[in-house]
């Protein structure tokens, strides 16, 4: 038998064993009487599996939650993980697999928990090499197109966080997501803090030993090589993917590589893989809503005493937040908030300022920021990037050019050709007036004064505006003076959906084509991206193991 319990200690009690003990026994003692159970209470041990801070009231406290099990029960809650030797012999089964971000790692897993082979196609970089490639981003301005925060081994993520909250917990089996990462490195505390992340500075180490990992047991990965087509066989009408062809970035060689199925994770900023798609099956795109706006950075003391009420308490770490509000039908939210972190740039191109945050695993820098984003639906589009689409056969494909085009006045706004983003302190752009003077920032490129009110899109500037009064609101002090926007967040989210059939995941159009991950548009972040990619992976194992 598995209960769950819950139990409240208050900080200055964690780690004190004898305490935390004592009121798991009254807690399971008034939870077999409760349910009528007769097993005795000795019969029963304990795992503990996640804690969150209650803040409420000025009075923090520890919520604490466990497995009380009996001793048969226990291998239910340890869950091993086997991979096998891939087959590598003439004839066996082979997957392509393009990307190498959460979605095609754990793919790749999850094929070798089958002894099937996975080749990785990974456009980008090996995190050795792409940290050189992110830094010049910093320090030259300069974006290498297919090395950069959100291409190259391990994917988006690796270089900006590696939160692992997801609210998709019906989607697939968050605990075993969280158990592979431990298995690779990751710190034991993720499996039970609410809000658990790994860290930029550790999340590296531990996409390489994965890497390590599927080529000791026969799969391959391939850096530097950006598919630029898919190799597509029609038969009886119907358009099977038999692979993909993909260019050497250094050399411009070209490569065809082939396999039983193709797993598309290319994550949300590959603009090039929707065009692709286009080409060949227009109708399998569609636009979907999405996400524009700004990150907001604050000191993190000043974040810390809102939320702590004022108290601070090391042993509660850097504080959260998380706000949303309703401005005119259009959400307003904040996202991807990153305490004692930093703003970073992610721009995939030259030409174009794009923002994220992240975080080191101690979360101890003196900034917290977060992104503060609008709804965008495709009705919100101007009719000019339609036209722009239909020359492209997809209509669906509006919303990425409305994107790239903000991105593009973004760095016009700042200072090029360098990434200075352009910045307004957050009174100033409610006041509707330029800011003169700024506090630091931890954007190491730099930033310059602009009027944010006045140039970004106005449903944006305006509901940024409406939704920022509402947050300090709830969050009284959100609003001050030390407060800087700098411009511009758009990647919350791919604006563009590639359809696919809910049963077998196969794209709508192109048979043997699985799109997951984030550049889907069927999920946001590592652990959703995760599972969205064991998922596409155990659907295509249904169909390459019964042929």
């Amino acid at each position: 038998m598995i209960l769950d319990l819950t139990i409240t200690i208050q900080p200055n009690e964690e780690g004190k064993k004898n305490i935390i003990e004592k009121k798991l026994h009254a807690a399971l003692s008034e939870t077999l009487k409760q349910n009528k159970i007769e097993i005795p209470a000795q019969d029963f041990d304990f795992k503990f599996v996640k804690k969150s801070i209650d803040a409420r009231h000025g009075r923090q406290k520890f919520i604490l939650r466990y497995k009380a099990f009996t001793k048969n029960e226990l291998e239910k809650l340890e869950r091993k993980i086997v991979w096998k030797n891939a087959d590598t012999s003439c004839g066996a089964k082979k997957v392509l697999i393009v990307g190498s971000g959460p979605a095609g790692l754990f793919a790749a897993l999850r094929f070798l928990e089958n002894g099937i082979q996975p080749v990785i196609i990974e456009r980008g970089k090996a995190t050795s090499e792409r940290k050189r490639d992110i830094a010049q981003i910093s320090t030259r301005g300069i974006v290498d197109g297919d090395s950069n925060y959100c291409f190259g081994e391990g994917g988006a993520g690796t270089f900006s966080d590696g939160k692992l909250f997801t609210r998709s917990t019906k989607r697939g089996d968050v605990e075993k997501i969280l158990r592979i990462f431990c298995e690779f490195g990751a710190d034991e505390k993720i499996l039970t803090d609410s809000h658990a992340h790994i860290g930029t500075d550790r999340l590296p180490k531990i996409v390489n030993a994965m890497r390590e990992k599927i080529i000791s047991l026969g799969g391959e990965i391939y850096f530097g090589m950006r598919c630029v087509d898919f190799l597509i066989e029609n038969f009886s009408g119907e358009k099977i993917v038999k692979g993909i062809r993909a260019v050497q970035v250094e050399s411009n060689e070209e490569k065809e590589f082939f396999g039983d199925a193709v797993l598309l994770a290319t994550g949300h900023s590959a603009c090039d893989i929707y065009e692709q798609i286009a080409k060949i099956s227009g109708e399998s795109l569609e636009a979907k809503t999405f996400a524009l706006g700004v990150r907001v950075e604050h000191p993190r003391t000043l974040i810390d005493k809102i939320q702590f009420h004022g108290k601070s308490d090391s042993n509660l770490g850097a504080a959260e937040y998380r706000l949303t509000s309703q401005v005119e039908g259009r959400g307003v939210y904040t996202f991807c908030m990153c305490p004692g972190g930093f703003v970073v740039p992610s721009a995939t191109e030259n030409e174009q300022i794009v923002l994220n945050g992240m975080s080191c695993a101690k979360r101890n820098s003196p900034w917290s920021n977060s992104a503060i984003v609008v709804e965008t639906r495709p009705e919100d589009i101007p009719q000019k990037f339609f036209e722009q689409a239909e020359e492209a056969d997809a209509a669906a494909l509006a919303s990425l050019y409305f994107r790239r085009w903000i991105e593009h006045e973004t760095f016009l706004h700042g200072e090029p050709p360098y990434q200075k983003a352009p910045a307004q302190l957050l009174k100033d752009f409610l006041r509707e007036k330029p800011s003169r003077d700024f506090p630091k920032v931890s954007y190491t490129p730099g930033i310059v004064s602009s009027r944010l009110d006045e140039w970004l899109p106005v449903q944006i500037a305006s509901h940024l505006k409406e939704g920022i009064k509402e947050f300090d609101k709830k969050m009284r002090g959100f609003i001050c003076e030390e407060a800087v926007l700098l411009a511009i967040e758009t990647r919350t989210s791919t604006p563009v959906r590639i359809l696919r059939n809910r049963e077998t995941f196969e794209c709508a159009g192109i048979s043997r084509l699985y799109p997951c991950g984030e550049g889907s548009g069927y999920s946001g972040g590592i652990v959703s991206s995760a599972m969205d990619g064991e998922n596409a992976a155990q659907a295509a194992l249904r169909k390459l193991l019964v042929e």
